[in-house]
């Protein structure tokens, strides 16, 4: 479909019927959440509509996103609050979901799971019932403890690294000694390396602190989250997708929208979010190798945009 609108060269902002055969072509649509369909406790204008009338002309309607920091049950309770009234938690794919599918059903691991995280990948890897070592932060803070001498479990098998902001030295420096051992997985959620904030502030992302995990390690982790292909293959395995028949949409290039080209999707970037039109037309015109997989097929203004097509 991406040659069907604009040449395929890229970066085609869509209207009207264009939208309207964009759509009829396709049987599965996969949203980003952040920036896409809400901003923080806001959503997105018209975006609950959308997602009731996709499911209304039979399309199967799924949200693929990198942010581990709540478990899908708290996903439905944002979603209902938000005023998105049929979203089922088995249409939710979470960086921290697959990444406990991921050591439950491909690893297959066992031992325990050293993460740097925050409760909702927590959960998650409790729900799929993968060990996770239990740690005890106050025996941190005793007096003459430190990485020297604090004792490591040696059923440790793996490290999960995500969102956490009680990231510490102690946190970062045990990672590093289990992941000597080569035969220990070393995983991320999620390779984004920043997060807007309200007032033009940013957080840090997984990414960030991944990235000192793997200078620390000399190691490089095996990223679950989009733009890896493991997330759509989490989904197929569930709901038998066909990538000619799916479409992502989504506010980040290097993510989003990567992910939808390592997965053979057509994309849509929506301005809502992070990325700007000015930043994909950069990647459509760069000669870097790589720099083209991040260029959306199509842009709109807003998922709003789909509402025209839908209701007709």
């Amino acid at each position: 479909m991406a040659g069907a609108v604009g040449g395929g060269r890229g970066c085609v902002t869509l209207r009207g019927a264009q939208i309207r055969d964009l759509l009829d072509s396709k049987h599965n649509v996969l949203f980003d959440c952040d920036g896409v369909i809400w901003n923080g406790e806001a959503a997105v204008t018209g975006a609950p509509e959308v997602v009731s009338l996709l499911k209304q002309r039979g399309k199967r309607v799924f949200f693929v996103t990198n942010n581990c920091t709540r478990p899908r049950e708290n996903y439905v309770q944002k979603f209902s609050r938000l005023g998105f009234t049929d979203v089922a938690e088995e249409e939710i794919f979470s960086s921290a979901y697959c990444s406990a599918a991921y050591l439950r059903d491909v690893a297959r691991l066992q031992g325990k799971v050293f993460v740097i995280g925050c409760s909702g990948v927590m959960k998650e890897l409790q729900d799929a019932g993968v060990p996770v070592l239990e740690e005890d932060e106050a025996a941190d803070r005793e007096p003459g403890i430190s990485i020297y001498n604090y004792p490591l479990d040696p059923d440790v098998k793996a490290v999960l690294v995500g969102y956490d902001e009680n990231f510490t030295f102690m946190k970062l420096a045990k990672a590093s000694c289990y992941l000597m051992n080569s035969e220990c997985l070393f995983l991320a959620t999620d390779p984004d390396p920043w997060h807007p904030l309200r007032g033009g502030r940013i957080t840090p992302g997984s990414g960030s602190l991944t990235a000192a995990l793997e200078t620390a390690s000399s190691r490089k982790a095996t990223v679950i989250g989009k733009p890896s292909r493991f997330m759509f293959e989490c989904i197929a395995s569930q709901f038998d997708l066909d990538p000619d028949r799916s479409l992502m949409v989504g506010d980040r290039l290097e993510t989003d929208i990567l992910f939808g080209s390592n997965c053979g999707l057509s994309t849509v970037l929506t301005l809502t979010g992070v990325s700007t039109l000015e930043e994909a037309h950069r990647y459509r015109d760069s000669e870097e190798p790589g720099q083209k997989d991040c260029v959306p097929d199509y842009v709109v203004e807003s998922v709003a945009d789909f509402l025209e097509a839908l209701e007709e």
